[in-house]
């Protein structure tokens, strides 16, 4: 027996051998190809870019995994408890296979492959899914797991457990694009890590399982049974008390969903035209997944203000014209409510909600308005409906259909049951205290405001329309318009640097140009010449005319030079119709333009962005690029203090600028603005409108601040006589700047040194004798002053009307319209 029993043991360990030494070669042959794990030690997972404004207010991420990478030692004990729990009690303790939880998960599998369940379950350790996720597929198969528990040996040696499980929790996916405990908490929570409470840092463990099978919405019954479980396995183990465990389980799962796209109010034009530079300039693949940190120089404030200010001109150009008919009309027989739950609404003007027409008689409509809509979006059942007044709709019974217009006698000549409108709540006045709605619509027209720090180019505000979430056009800086007479600054500068004062006078007097067979022949607006002006008169009062014999007399192609000098335009064509704004350009570039008069001359770059950082926190890029080579503060030994040095170009003589500036406060105190801007401070502009009233503007600018507005249809088209510069796009200016400038004390524009101040004649440009009635201060430069005797640029043609041949390549320019009207 004993032999037998020798025997047999013989022949079993025999076979035993070579059953372990099959194995050992097949494992050694399947795992002779496994992906190098020192990877790990180099890992850089995509992560979310955040813009932020400058204030450090979040504007927008942009990531194709919503991720941010969140190292261990800021990971609440808590946190890892709840995963711990879930995932891997003994993570701490096994050397990479949890061989207890493995036996366990065996008999189970065991039993309910027996009981007739195909429910099996598995045994992974955390490190066994760190090889999963960063090395290998997710392949069910024994070869795919063999590799895994060899990975995971492999890996436990090689790095720190906290390494490991700093891995896990910023890779695992937790549904909704989140990627990431810290992606995860701010997508369900909107909370950093560290503020979440038990039972939401329990429901995140629950999460990895299977994010699609505890959907808080689709799926709240399941999500919350499995969020229990953690919290049982917490008290199990000991992370939480019984009670702590009972109060945690009590709790909703308060999901509180994060909106996707921009966080800060009315920064959606600014924050698109952030991302499209970082495209630009870094490439899609670091924009979706660098993780970098952009600071902006946007200033919310002043964004809002210039989002109202835009939109109230809007809105006053097109109740104008009249109503144009409803958004959409449904069935309001049944439940308005569900019906009217499918339009959606302008998110980014939450102002104004969508309501359906119930009833309308002849003074008054019953609406009902749109019913809130749940993150998961489902419609409450709550159902609210207002009134509406004939007299809160007065623009309204102007009825325009497709241009044609008609007058309505009554509120159900405008409105009809079905019909889907805006409406607004507003503050009650001082005759009717309470709150009241009023109907509105969404503009035709568009426009566009830009704001600009002139010393820096810091781009403070950018609105590109009138909402984002109806046209993400962005007419600040991508429609190319006519300027009008806003160009104009540019051309009397060259002037004014080039040997004119602004006490020169110029012919105000008809001029025919012949291009080949044809003949220009520019208009002041309204018509008419006022005769011999000086260049001040000029414009102010925005005379077509002077500027056009004043760009003759100097030659139009030193205006191109100072235009393109100015970066109005890449390439400007040397035709004289281009003097009266012809040209096309966009908002940005004129405020960029106009900020180099305000700040003395120097050439500076607009720009959206301060600085952008890689996702380790080094400074990848700065706007500011003066440099202070003495500014060293571990070698200061009480020496002056150091010079920051300006490398910016002076692309204009800084009395030339001062001059122009000058001039151009005496568009808004006397000219072409005067009764439009009224800011009870020194401000200078110009305003700019182009033929058949097609384009609107207003540039201008305070000593420390410039803003330019721009108003027309994207398509152009005539908006009307009387839409001028002065009508339509300086209001807006001044009610923008008039709320951005308040509570700061007044300051006058900063006069060089060296410039003479001269009474002189507004009407001769000479030197002023006592009793004259019309007397300005004029500024001169050193060595300059007003003319010894009267004359005048253009005089010597004694018909008034001059005729000039210009070359056939410049029919385009002149058939196209001089712009630059008033």
């Amino acid at each position: 027996m004993v032999r037998l029993i020798g025997y047999l043991f013989g022949i079993g360990t025999v076979l035993f051998l070579i059953v372990a030494a099959g194995v050992w070669v097949y494992v050694g042959n399947m795992t002779q190809d496994l992906p190098d794990y020192e990877v790990l030690a180099s890992y850089e997972p995509p992560v979310t870019t955040r813009v932020h404004a400058s204030d450090g207010s979040l504007m927008a991420e942009y990531a194709r995994e919503r991720r941010l990478y969140l190292p261990i030692q800021a990971v609440p004990d808590r946190v890892k408890a709840a995963f711990l729990s879930a995932e891997d009690k003994n993570f701490y303790s096994h050397p990479g296979l949890d061989y207890g939880g493995l036996m366990r998960a065996i008999v189970t599998n065991l039993q309910n492959y027996s009981s007739g369940s195909r429910r099996l379950v598995g045994a992974s350790t955390i490190t066994q899914q760190v090889a999963k996720n960063f090395l290998l597929t997710s392949e069910q198969s024994i070869e795919r797991k063999i590799k895994e528990a060899v990975l995971a040996f492999r890996i436990e040696q090689a790095y720190s457990k906290d390494r490991i499980l700093e891995l896990y929790l910023n890779e695992i996916p937790f549904g909704f694009n989140s990627y990431g405990i810290a992606g995860a908490a701010l997508i369900y929570f909107n909370k950093s890590v560290s503020e979440l409470t038990l039972p939401e840092a329990a429901y995140l463990a629950a999460l990895p399982k299977g994010p699609a099978n505890y959907h808080p919405y689709r799926h709240p019954e399941a999500a919350v049974e499995r969020r229990n479980w953690v919290i049982d396995r917490m008290v199990e183990n000991g992370y939480v008390d019984t009670q702590d465990g009972e109060d945690a389980k009590a709790q909703p799962l308060g999901v509180n969903l994060r909106r996707f796209g921009s966080y800060l109010f009315a920064s959606d034009y600014f924050s698109e035209e952030v991302r499209r530079e970082i495209m630009e300039r870094y490439g899609e693949k670091s924009l979706y997944e660098g993780g970098l940190s952009v600071r902006t120089t946007l200033d919310p404030h002043l964004q809002e203000l210039a989002r109202k200010a835009l939109q109230r001109g809007l809105m006053g150009y097109d109740t104008k014209r009249g109503f144009r008919g409803p958004v959409a009309t449904v069935d309001a027989s049944g439940d308005w409510g569900l019906a009217v739950s499918e339009i959606k609404p302008l998110r980014d003007v939450p102002e104004w909600q969508l309501g359906v027409v119930l009833e309308a008689g002849a003074d008054t409509a019953q609406l009902g308005l749109r019913p809130v809509t749940t993150a998961s979006g489902e419609v409450d059942d709550a159902r609210e409906t207002v009134t509406i007044s004939g007299s809160d709709m007065e623009w309204a019974y102007r009825l325009n259909n497709d241009g044609a217009t008609s007058k309505a006698k009554s509120v159900s000549d405008i409105l009809k049951v079905g019909d889907v409108v805006y409406v607004e709540e507003v503050l009650g006045g001082e005759q009717d205290a309470a709150n009241k709605f009023v109907m509105r619509q969404v503009p035709e027209v568009e426009g566009a405001i830009a704001a600009m720090d002139p010393h820096t180019g810091r781009v403070l505000a950018l609105i590109g329309g009138f909402s984002f979430s109806n046209s993400q056009y962005n007419r600040a800086t991508q429609a190319m318009r006519q300027p009008g007479s806003s160009f104009k600054p540019f051309v009397y500068a060259a002037a004014l640097d080039n040997g004119y004062s602004p006490a020169s006078v110029v012919l105000d007097a008809p001029i025919q140009i012949v291009s080949g067979n044809e003949i220009w022949e520019p208009k002041n607006y309204g018509g008419g010449s006022a005769g011999p002006s000086t260049l001040r008169l000029g414009i102010e009062r925005s005379r077509n005319l002077m500027t056009v014999r004043l760009a003759k007399d100097m030659g139009i192609e030193l205006v191109a030079e100072y235009a393109e000098r100015f970066g109005i335009y890449d390439d400007m064509p040397p035709y004289l119709p281009m003097a009266l704004g012809s040209g096309e350009t966009t908002v940005l570039r004129m405020v960029t333009a106009y900020a180099v008069l305000a700040n003395g001359g120097k050439q500076i770059t607009p720009s959206l962005i301060d600085r952008i950082q890689d996702r380790y926190g080094h400074t990848i890029y700065k706007h500011e690029d003066r440099r202070c080579d003495a500014c060293n503060a571990e070698e200061w030994q009480n020496q002056p203090e150091p010079e920051i040095i300006d490398m910016r170009e002076q692309v204009l003589d800084p009395m030339t600028a001062y001059q122009v500036t000058s001039m151009l406060e005496g568009v808004v105190t006397r000219g072409t603005a005067a009764s439009k801007v009224n800011l009870d401070r020194p401000v200078a502009g110009k305003t700019g409108t182009t033929n058949e009233e097609k384009d609107a503007w207003f540039v201008g600018y305070t000593p420390d601040l410039v803003a330019g507005v721009f108003i027309g249809f994207d398509n152009p088209t005539p908006m009307g006589r009387g839409s001028t510069g002065g009508g339509l796009a300086a209001p807006v200016f001044n009610e923008f700047m008039k709320a951005a400038l308040e509570g700061r004390q007044p300051i006058g524009f900063r006069i060089p040194p060296g410039l003479k101040l001269i009474p002189i004649n507004r009407k001769t440009g000479m030197e002023a004798r006592a009793g004259d009635p019309d007397v300005i201060y004029e500024s001169f430069k050193p060595g300059t002053g007003p003319a010894d005797f009267f004359s005048v640029i253009g005089a010597e043609y004694a018909t008034g009307a001059e005729i000039l041949d210009i070359s056939p390549q410049a029919n385009r320019a002149v058939g196209s319209g001089a712009g630059g009207l008033y």
